[in-house]
């Protein structure tokens, strides 16, 4: 996989997170609508969205065409999304979660390319994931409210 592929699969993988979190978003407030989770997840939906507009800038920087789409990957989280949706807030959360921590895993073997350019290096380990990171803590204060 060539630097290109590399980021355009982060690209991917971050188009298919602003996708799983509008449908959750939408589901969550169809359910409740004046609920504060809606105040937790619109600052990581838009943090994703953010890291689309970077990494699109970034591949074309390379040379590349960004993908439009987030591919099979996106279509997956789609219907594991919306099956969680309809099981509850709980469950919505946890996949989520499930979600980001794929996420972080994919920016991690990113940073193992030696080959991988200084400067998305850098924003991957000063901006996307611990963005990721932050996301995930996030999920766990509502999760653990959910608890409760």
């Amino acid at each position: 996989m060539n630097n290109i592929e590399m980021v355009d699969k982060l690209l991917q993988d971050e188009l298919s997170a602003t996708e799983t979190y509008q449908q959750a978003m939408s589901a969550l407030q169809e359910k409740a609508p004046a609920m504060s989770e809606m105040e937790y997840l619109k600052p990581i939906y838009e943090d994703h969205k953010e890291a689309v507009s970077t990494l699109q800038e970034e591949i074309r920087q390379m040379g590349g065409t960004p993908s439009g789409d987030s591919g099979a990957w996106g279509k997956w989280a789609e219907i594991v999304q919306g099956g969680a949706n309809m099981l509850g807030k709980t469950t919505a959360l946890k996949a989520l979660q499930e979600g980001e921590r794929n996420g972080i895993e994919d920016y991690e073997e990113a940073l193992q390319e030696s080959d991988l350019p200084a400067n998305v290096r850098s924003l991957i380990e000063t901006k996307l994931l611990p963005a990721q990171q932050s996301h995930i803590r996030t999920l766990d204060r509502l999760l653990d409210a959910q608890a409760a």
